[in-house]
């Protein structure tokens, strides 16, 4: 896709998660999930002249719009780089950096992403079901769909969705598949979802659970979280800040409870009288968006950020 077309994206949480994060204007800071540049181009205003912002991007199309076209950023403080922040640390090596002053995670879809019918991502319209962010690697949702057998697509509907007919929904899209005519566009797995989930709840879509769930399960975003929340421990210098907006219960969860263990010591039962490990991030808030951000902008109705601030103990010199 040309990233000069008019797909938009709302920044989410923009000035509060821009005020959470910098604290040094003199520093470098990444922005993990670049998107469409919101949080990055309200950070290069925040930043003095001797600051800098590195940008990571998973999805090619993101970084294009990035470097080509009017969308482009071309201020000497800035550079993006086509990879997950699950690869930080090693990123930040080939750039001779081993300490940042802010991390920031938008987590979930773009507005690009989701209201472009060739990404596959929404079944509000029929396109080909791809769902990967990095289109140029890796396995689509129709390619796992056409190998998957009833137990597989059960667990990841089950779990990545938390969809309570998820058995149902995998055996609709098995036996679609072994009568000859496999799912291959999100038109196509929205329709069986609708026929095997009997239930719906109020204002959403039967198939919205599903397709949460084969997107996480195709991109590992929660695999890619948790490396990167880890990876986060190794590059904040003391007092630079973490900062992740997530959108549904599962990122959260795994956000709140990362932040939740690294804030506090933890004692060896088996080894009583050893110094604790230390305590390596300190929980500074938890933001949802103001009434009038929902009102405006209806996908950030779910969003949460979380902010931590790594601590002096413990940090190499």
């Amino acid at each position: 896709m040309d990233p000069r077309s008019d797909w938009q994206h709302t920044t989410v949480l923009l000035a509060e998660a821009i005020d959470a994060l910098v604290t040094t204007p003199a520093g470098i800071y990444v922005d993990g999930t670049y998107g469409r540049g919101g949080h990055s181009r309200a950070l290069l205003e925040r930043l003095s002249p001797e600051g800098r912002l590195i940008a990571i991007d998973r999805d090619p199309q993101a970084v294009e719009a990035a470097t080509v076209g009017p969308t482009r950023i071309t201020d000497p403080r800035f550079s993006i780089h086509h990879t997950s922040f699950a690869h930080l640390v090693p990123l930040l090596a080939s750039l001779g950096v081993s300490r940042v002053d802010g991390l920031l995670l938008d987590l979930g879809v773009s507005s690009p992403q989701i209201d472009n019918p060739e990404r596959g991502f929404s079944f509000r319209f029929d396109g080909p079901l791809d769902m990967r962010m990095d289109t140029t690697r890796g396995e689509s949702a129709a390619e796992f769909l056409a190998r998957a057998d009833v137990r597989q697509l059960t667990e990841v509907i089950r779990d990545y969705g938390e969809e309570r007919f998820a058995l149902q929904v995998a055996k609709a899209l098995v036996a679609r598949r072994e009568s000859g005519n496999p799912v291959r566009t999100t038109g196509e797995l929205s329709n069986v979802v609708a026929g095997a989930v009997k239930t719906r709840e109020a204002g959403q879509n039967p198939a919205t659970r599903t397709f949460q769930a084969l997107r996480i399960f195709v991109n590992a975003e929660l695999e890619e979280l948790e490396q990167g929340l880890s990876a986060s421990l190794d590059v904040l210098a003391p007092g630079g800040r973490l900062v992740v907006i997530s959108f549904h219960s599962l990122e959260d969860r795994i956000v709140k409870t990362f932040v939740a263990s690294e804030s506090k010591h933890v004692f060896d039962r088996r080894a009583p009288f050893a110094e604790p490990k230390a305590m390596r991030l300190q929980s500074i808030a938890r933001v949802k968006p103001g009434d009038d951000e929902v009102r405006g902008n209806p996908r950030s109705r779910s969003a949460v950020m979380r902010v931590a601030e790594r601590t002096e103990v413990g940090v190499p010199a």
